[in-house]
């Protein structure tokens, strides 16, 4: 089967003895809205907060994204296929820093994985993909400090975190957030942090 994201270039590629070959790519607003439309679409993503939006309006979304020097979206891709969408943002200029102290080193991230695949249920898969963006996200960008702030009802995404080595810090509400450009809720959040030397020590 043929790679369909084979001539996109990658930010980072991994490859991954017993799992496969793993790609972050630089999302493609147009060209990727349909498989995030179809993900944050599902009730699993309710707490990504685009499941009524439509495909044009979640291409617009990261295409206004892509104007931005703080935020990014990649998509990932393992052998081919699309297995997760990845943002990472700088603390500082996000709405978490009005809740916690930033660090120099700190780099935020949301991560949203597909829907589990035909291997997807398989024991350390998930372990096995978020170490491939660790790897990126920590070393890549030579970053000191992971953050991320899930929805508090999100107790499955908490626990995967706290299961990958995260530790646990504040529940914070993160403010609402009204501009033209960009409308946020305000968020109730369990935020958590991942050191690198954690996972890189040395």
């Amino acid at each position: 089967m043929s790679d369909p994201y084979a001539s996109r270039t990658s930010v980072h590629e991994q490859v991954v003895d017993g799992f496969g070959t793993v790609r972050v790519l630089p999302l493609d607003p147009e060209a990727d809205a349909g498989v995030i439309h179809r993900w944050v679409s599902e009730d699993r993503a309710v707490f990504w907060g685009m499941n009524d939006l439509t495909e044009q309006q979640v291409a617009e979304i990261y295409a206004h994204m892509d104007t931005l020097a703080t935020h990014h979206a990649f998509l990932v891709v393992r052998d081919g296929a699309p297995v997760a969408l990845l943002q990472t943002y700088e603390p500082e200029a996000d709405r978490v820093s009005e809740c916690y102290h930033v660090r120099p080193g700190d780099i935020g991230v949301h991560l949203l994985l597909a829907p589990a695949g035909p291997d997807g249920g398989q024991p350390g898969w998930t372990a096995r993909l978020v170490a491939v963006i660790a790897a990126h996200v920590l070393l890549g960008l030579d970053r000191r400090r992971v953050v991320v702030d899930p929805d508090v009802r999100n107790e499955k995404a908490i626990a995967r975190f706290l299961a990958l080595g995260f530790t646990p810090g504040p529940v914070v509400v993160l403010p609402e957030i009204d501009l033209p450009d960009v409308h946020l809720p305000e968020k109730k959040a369990q935020l958590a942090f991942l050191d690198r030397r954690i996972l890189f020590p040395g």
